[in-house]
């Protein structure tokens, strides 16, 4: 599973670099399908991956806005510093049990931890297929969207 946290985040890099040559206009513009804009996807799926992980310990959900994270350069430094926490996270021996259940106070429905995290990277790579799409829409090539090849830690 390490490995697919690891590769949505090389995503995510490639897209926020991807992103550098678009306007803050394009950026921010509002766009058919997913969550709206550009930016706010890469906010979106930074939220969602760390509220989930959160979910998953136990811990209090943390809900950042995306007014406090409405920059390129701001929506990359929340996600660092929070793939720092999760990180942590991915290193321990996480339970995956179908017996034991994890509720997360934005869904009354309770979800093992192995659909969870399963959840989060589908929902990334989801999200990044979106971007694509937009991406063409714009006559840009997006960014690769290959597994085989990459280096992992």
């Amino acid at each position: 599973m390490k490995k697919f946290f690891e590769y949505n985040w090389q995503k995510r890099d490639e897209w926020v670099n991807w992103c550098k040559q678009l306007t803050t206009e394009e950026l921010n513009k509002k766009r058919v399908g997913g969550v709206e804009s550009i930016l706010y996807t890469l906010f979106h799926i930074t939220d969602v991956e760390y509220s989930w992980v959160r979910g998953i310990q136990g811990k209090e959900d943390v809900v950042f806005q995306f007014s406090e994270y409405d920059t390129l350069e701001k929506v990359k430094s929340l996600s660092d510093r929070l793939r720092n926490e999760i990180i942590d996270f991915l290193k321990t021996n996480i339970t995956i049990s179908d017996a034991e259940l994890v509720s997360v106070p934005w869904d009354e429905n309770k979800y093992t931890t192995d659909d969870i995290l399963h959840h989060i990277v589908a929902h990334e790579i989801h999200h990044i297929g979106q971007l694509s799409v937009w991406s063409r829409e714009l006559k840009l090539v997006p960014v690769q969207a290959n597994f085989i090849g990459r280096k992992f830690n």
